[in-house]
């Protein structure tokens, strides 16, 4: 077993465009950062959100560097693998750093009047961020993907794996999150009870491309199936640890994100409550001053 994981993490991949496009990204967002921060410092910039995105970044990382995508047409697992962290935890955690907001809050007055408001209120991402349009967007890129002989031409192109097949995960994701779990400027932004129900409807093409995945009594993918595998499990057992894993795993995450969600939800109704509060406290105090 020690030989095996050894002879895993033995095989590296390194990509210096995505590593320095990464890095960049970063740097960006810590300067930015910092710079609300020094700016406004009786606001600054959240550190919780920086948080989330440099995690977020960091799942990035791990998934296009490193042992998983130098193994990842070889083994369909490690491929789901990649899959899975991009979609289900990079994407969100990026989404959690609001990098919106922190474009919004950085910006001169001009550039938020000329440039990001405008952005903002644009036709393209009226429609881009309506949740209904993102979560059919989100569903379709799944199914469509992993049911149509596009998937195996990405897995036989490196550069159709790396520049459209991964890109387009997590797009797709990036956008289907940002209105559901998001805290940028919208231009509209659905209600808790309908962000909950979206993504409860969510695990519905999510565990179904998991379980016709497991299922499947044959190989789905001829590119795994010709793959020279040193170790590890057969083709078809593979699949099914593959299915297994989008199958399982997206119902745990997908629910840590709804708990998320409400935890959020609860609290800004607290806060909320906290205001209403104080306001008729203060009615109540200065209407008994007038009385006086």
């Amino acid at each position: 077993m020690t030989k095996l994981v050894l002879d895993f993490l033995g095989q590296w991949s390194f990509d210096p465009f995505i590593a320095i496009n990464l890095a960049a990204i970063a740097v960006l967002y810590l300067w930015a950062a910092r710079r609300v921060t020094r700016c406004h410092p009786e606001m600054p910039w959240n550190k919780v959100s920086t948080a989330c995105f440099l995690s977020g970044l960091a799942l990035m990382a791990f998934a296009y560097l490193g042992p998983l995508p130098a193994w990842s047409h070889t083994f369909f697992w490690v491929h789901m693998t990649q899959h899975l962290l991009l979609m289900m935890a990079a994407a969100p955690l990026i989404v959690l750093g609001s990098p919106i907001w922190l474009w919004f809050r950085v910006s001169s007055d001009h550039a938020r009047r000329h440039v990001v408001v405008p952005f903002l209120r644009s036709r393209i991402v009226v429609v881009a961020t309506n949740p209904i349009v993102t979560w059919f967007l989100f569903a379709g890129v799944l199914l469509g993907v992993h049911f149509t002989p596009f998937y195996d031409w990405a897995l036989r192109n490196h550069d159709a794996d790396t520049f459209i097949e991964q890109p387009l995960f997590l797009m797709a994701a990036l956008l289907y999150y940002w209105p559901v779990l998001g805290r940028d400027l919208l231009p509209h932004r659905a209600k808790a009870s309908h962000r909950f129900v979206s993504m409860s409807a969510m695990m519905i093409p999510e565990a179904l491309v998991g379980a016709v995945i497991y299922f499947s009594p044959v190989i789905l993918y001829s590119a795994f199936a010709a793959a020279d595998r040193p170790f590890g499990p057969a083709a078809l057992d593979d699949q099914k640890l593959a299915g297994g894993l989008m199958w399982a795993l997206v119902m745990v995450i997908e629910s840590f994100w709804m708990m998320w969600m409400a935890t959020e939800f609860f609290r800004s109704e607290e806060r909320r409550s906290h205001r209403v509060d104080a306001e008729i406290a203060a009615e109540i105090a200065l209407a008994a001053r007038t009385s006086q």
